[in-house]
Parts: C-alpha cells; sequence; structure tokens
C-alpha cells in the first residue's frame, strides 16, 4: 500500500523556470556576487588592477603601475603597492580609502611626495617607504598621520631630515632610518616623538661631533639592541676612526654650545624686536641731529662768505663827513692833499 504522500499532486515547475529565466538580474548571481571570494571587499570595492581578500587587504604588488589605482574605497584596511613605479606621490593620491591602516610603497622608485599626498589617512598605523629614491621631505608631509606607529625610510637618499616633515606624531613608536646619507638628526626631531622606543640607524654617514649631542642623548635614555648598536657607527672628520654612537658621555659634549632653553628662547623673541624697534629710533633721533647741525654750518658759512654792500653817499645822515668827488682832471694823490 502507497502512502498518500506519494499520491499528492506536485506543484507545476514550469512558472517558476520561466520567471527565474526572464528575471534582469537572476537569482543566483545575486547569491553567487554575495558569496564572491573577496568577503566584505565586494567587486564594487575592490580597485579592477589589485586582488582583494576578506578583512579589506588589496594586493596591487609588482603590476607595474605608474599611479595609485583609482577606485580605493572606505573599506580597504591594507594596501600593497610594492614593486611598482610610482614615481611620485600627488595632492590626494589615496583620496577614499580614509580608513587604510596599512600602506606599503616600498621599491617604486619614488623621488618625490606632495606634502598633501597622505591626506586623509588619519588612521593609518604603518606606511613603508623604503628602498626608494627619496632625497627630502617637505614640511607636514607626515603631519595627518596621527595615529601612524610605524614608519620605514630606510633604503632612501635622505641627507637631511626636518622635524617639520615628520610633525608630532605622538603614537609613532619604530622608525627606521638606516642606509640613507644623514650626518645628524635635527635638532628637536627626536623631541617630537614621545612614544618612539624603537630607532634604526645603521648604514648613515654620521659625523662625530656636537651635532649628535641630541641623538646620543637620546640613545642613553633608549638603548639599542646589542646588534644594532655596535652597527650604528660614526666617523671623525678628518680622520678614519669610527665610534659607536653609544659610546659618547654627555661629558664629551661640554666643548659644545649649549642650546637654548625654552625660557631663553622666550626672551631672545619678546626682547628681539624690541630692542630692534629702539635702535632704529634711535638712528632716526642721531639723523636728525646730525642733519640739523649739518644745516646750521652751511648757513654759518654761507653769511662769512656773503660781501659787504658799498655805502652810497646819498644816505650818509653827516655831510659834513662827507668825501668830496674827486675832479677827473686833478690826480688822486694831489686830491688827497688838498
Amino acid at each position: 500500500m502507497q502512502s498518500s504522500s506519494w499520491s499528492r499532486p506536485r506543484p507545476p515547475r514550469l512558472p517558476l523556470l520561466l520567471l527565474l529565466s526572464l528575471s534582469p538580474w537572476p537569482v543566483w548571481a545575486q547569491v553567487s556576487a554575495m558569496a564572491s571570494p573577496s568577503g566584505s571587499l565586494g567587486a564594487w570595492d575592490c580597485p579592477e588592477v589589485c586582488t582583494c581578500e576578506p578583512g579589506g587587504l588589496a594586493t596591487c604588488s609588482a603590476l607595474a603601475l605608474p599611479a595609485v589605482p583609482a577606485g580605493l574605497s572606505l573599506r580597504l584596511r591594507e594596501l600593497l603597492l610594492d614593486h611598482n613605479h610610482l614615481r611620485a606621490l600627488p595632492p590626494g593620491a589615496f583620496a577614499g580609502a580614509g580608513a587604510l591602516q596599512r600602506l606599503d610603497l616600498r621599491e617604486n622608485g619614488l623621488h618625490s611626495v606632495h606634502v598633501r599626498a597622505f591626506w586623509g589617512l588619519g588612521a593609518l598605523q604603518l606606511l613603508d617607504l623604503s628602498a626608494n629614491q627619496l632625497e627630502a621631505l617637505a614640511p607636514g608631509t607626515f603631519a595627518p598621520l596621527r595615529a601612524l606607529r610605524t614608519l620605514s625610510l630606510a633604503g632612501n637618499r635622505l641627507a637631511r631630515l626636518e622635524p617639520a616633515a615628520l610633525g608630532a606624531l605622538p603614537l609613532l613608536r619604530s622608525l627606521s632610518l638606516q642606509d640613507n646619507a644623514l650626518a645628524a638628526l635635527a635638532p628637536g626631531l627626536l623631541a617630537r616623538l614621545p612614544a618612539l622606543d624603537a630607532l634604526h640607524l645603521h648604514g648613515n654617514p654620521w659625523a662625530c661631533g656636537c651635532a649628535l649631542r641630541p641623538l646620543c642623548a637620546w640613545l642613553r635614555r633608549h638603548p639599542l639592541p646589542t646588534s644594532e648598536a655596535e652597527a650604528a657607527l660614526c666617523v671623525w672628520p678628518g680622520r678614519l676612526t669610527l665610534s659607536p654612537l653609544t659610546a659618547f658621555p654627555d661629558a664629551a659634549f661640554r666643548h659644545c654650545a649649549q642650546p637654548l632653553a625654552l625660557r631663553d628662547l622666550a626672551v631672545v623673541y619678546a626682547l628681539g624686536p624690541a630692542s630692534f624697534l629702539v635702535s632704529v629710533a634711535a638712528c632716526l633721533a642721531l639723523g636728525s641731529v646730525l642733519t640739523a647741525c649739518s644745516a646750521r654750518r652751511r648757513r654759518r658759512a654761507a653769511a662769512l662768505r656773503r660781501p659787504r654792500r658799498p655805502r652810497d653817499p646819498d644816505s650818509d645822515p653827516d655831510p659834513h663827513c662827507s668825501v668830496p668827488p674827486a675832479d677827473p682832471g686833478i690826480p688822486a694823490a694831489a686830491a688827497a692833499r688838498a
């Protein structure tokens, strides 16, 4: 005996198949798009030339890209652009990727980074610019990266690194400067990095001298690992002698000029303009006095050189004292005797 379920009529399948075939966006296409291997990054979030993975990772490595790919999304968390051909970073190069936390730009042949190239990356925590050809960094280049914790500038051509280029990075913990052309660090650079505890210095032509005083003071407070300390060396000018940067106590810099304290700088900035104005006023007053004295001397000299006017006989008040006019026929001597 057959069960009643076998005798129950089945619903027709033809209308359902027709509905699915006539749909402009098939249901199975929607399901496949939702289950795409890119996970949280769908096809509309990932740059076309890159490969996206779950968690917001976009891999664009070694694709010979001449510029940062377009179509960056807020869902991006990591962007790998290493081993490409990015020669320069223009303003707003990473617009749209405001949630980016890791950016890898190694080995791109970078020559220049615009001062506004990293604008909008306030969540960035790791930036790798190593193995490029950077020779200088404009003031304020890294100022927007307030959340940055790791910065690598290793393997470039930096001969000087100004404090204004790094700016105040309160969370930066690791700074890689090895294999550049640095002879010293500008005063005040390390003072603006309060959280820094890892500094990589080897491979630079550090010059032993007074300019190393801030760096050596920082190294005494933050000892380097043994391998790093042995590789961080400076050379004495005019000699071939190498010395570890960690071998200089503060007494070695007693002959150097002491940097001005903040109080002294405030006094200088306050008194400098005032003393300048006083000196200008004194110069103007002295110049006015000298000009007046010179004009008075000129008037007196002109008065002494002025000829006296001859006396007019007709205007003489005493006619008896007047000399009679000489006769033209009488000689002057005879007229005088007469």
